[in-house]
């Protein structure tokens, strides 16, 4: 009877591992350093709708009921992280595509501010009335916006030859700008309560359309990078753009969808957040381009090109989200959180490089091997049986 094979686990095969150990750990560390809280204790009522429960004294006084929840450990803040996340999180998986290719993408949250602000303006316009149709109509708008700008970015960096940092840098402002000139810096509300309860509807009280969106973005994300014919172009582009042009890949085709990709992406972000805080405004999304990339970066996505998941850029988001509240789980002050953020973005980067330089000394090492083993070969004498007449 064969015994059973030997279990190898590789983080080379799965690179993912280490951020899923990294988000346990730091989840453990929250749960015992963080304590205990009190909640209102709440229950479903025959009507469907969720309320706190009472309870009723000795003395027949009502009050209400609290249950002692661990302060990370829960139902509702886990959903919370989760909901917090989606909304970077989705974006940073377009952002991963760009990055693959090597490049960047620094208006990524100047379109969320568009986007929102221009689905905004359309679904003022139906007012708290409006239907199924004009929930259909601003979700469309403001994916179709977040596409454009997109488009934008990819088609003038191609066209003009010039780095994206430079070219982002600048629709950054642009896009921004005419977000604002479009509200006079106002915030703009009054939708459909179609659309606003089809996005805030709960389960058992907690909100999970952002993270089911999230995880849908991810999946699709996913398959097309790892699947699918362009998903090996961008990482081909990424790799070696060179190569990739002489060996017949439209570089400048696969440039344009990425962008693309990443303003749609920031669409879909901006869907949901007009849906669950009910107003758009041209401050949306501000800074929001440093969480996006430090989310593609922490997630394993190298800023060189050529390597990137779109899981990596989820699971590297729920780390910075978890960061976020740990801090505030820890009673740490809030203002601390970009620092922290900042500091995990060197380390990644660093951690990075580090494993780039063991990468490369391993292939050296293998190299002189094979070479070795060559030049063993080339002087043992062969030989040479005469050949009869």
């Amino acid at each position: 009877m064969a015994l059973p094979g030997k279990f190898n686990f590789s983080f080379s095969k799965f690179p993912e591992g280490g951020l899923i150990l990294a988000i346990v750990v730091l989840g453990l560390l929250l749960a015992v350093f963080g304590g205990s809280v009190q909640r209102p204790k709440l229950q479903t009522g025959p009507d469907g709708k969720v309320e706190r429960v009472v309870e009723t004294g000795p003395d027949g006084q009502k009050t209400p009921a609290f249950v002692t929840v661990n302060k990370f450990f829960n139902a509702q803040t886990i959903i919370q992280i989760a909901k917090d996340t989606s909304f970077f999180a989705i974006m940073a998986v377009g952002m991963t595509f760009v990055i693959i290719t090597g490049g960047i993408d620094l208006s990524v949250g100047s379109i969320y501010a568009l986007a929102s602000v221009c689905g905004a303006l359309v679904l003022n316009q139906y007012g708290s009335s409006g239907g199924m149709g004009a929930m259909l109509v601003g979700i469309a708008v403001t994916v179709a916006v977040g596409v454009l700008c997109g488009l934008l970015n990819g088609s003038m960096i191609v066209a003009f030859k010039v780095h994206p940092f430079i070219i982002t840098l600048g629709t950054m402002a642009i896009y921004r700008g005419i977000a604002f000139v479009q509200t006079s810096g106002q915030s703009i509300g009054g939708f459909p309560e179609a659309f606003r309860n089809f996005i805030k509807q709960e389960f058992n009280g907690l909100s999970m359309v952002p993270m089911i969106v999230m995880i849908i973005v991810m999946i699709i994300g996913g398959i097309v990078l790892a699947k699918m014919a362009i998903g090996r172009k961008v990482y081909a582009v990424g790799g070696n753009e060179t190569a990739s042009r002489y060996s017949g890949v439209r570089v400048g085709f696969v440039k344009i969808l990425v962008y693309t990709i990443s303003g749609l992406a920031a669409g879909i972000a901006a869907v949901l957040s007009l849906g669950y805080y009910g107003a758009g405004s041209s401050g949306d999304g501000q800074g929001y381009e440093l969480n996006v990339i430090a989310a593609a970066v922490v997630g394993g996505a190298s800023l060189v090109g050529g390597k990137g998941t779109a899981l990596g850029a989820l699971l590297g988001a729920i780390i910075l989200q978890m960061i976020t509240n740990g801090l505030v789980i820890l009673n740490i002050p809030q203002n601390y959180s970009q620092i922290v953020i900042g500091l995990v973005v060197i380390a990644a980067v660093l951690f990075d490089q580090f494993n780039a330089w063991l990468a490369n000394r391993r292939l050296l090492a293998k190299t002189g091997n094979i070479k070795k083993e060559v030049l063993a070969t080339s002087e043992a004498t062969v030989p040479i049986t005469p050949q009869a007449k």
